[in-house]
């Protein structure tokens, strides 16, 4: 069964995501699907996947200087 994860993020720019996208594809691997929402005032992330935690996600763009916070 998937999970899907959902996160506040600072990324704004089509330019950012191509930033971490090598990134997010390698964390959540084939089986699992993510997108932006960049026009959401919180410019929304959603994760589909079967095998990550949030945190990791977390880690990944603070690592590359965007914020990022898991919404419930």
């Amino acid at each position: 069964m998937k999970t899907v994860l959902v996160f506040k993020t600072s990324i704004s720019k089509k330019r950012h995501i191509k930033t971490v996208q090598p990134f997010l594809n390698n964390l959540i691997g084939k089986n699992g699907f993510w997108n932006f929402d960049l026009q959401d005032c919180d410019n929304i992330l959603r994760i589909e996947t079967k095998i990550i935690k949030s945190d990791s996600i977390c880690s990944v763009l603070n690592n590359h200087g965007f914020l990022c916070e898991e919404l419930y």
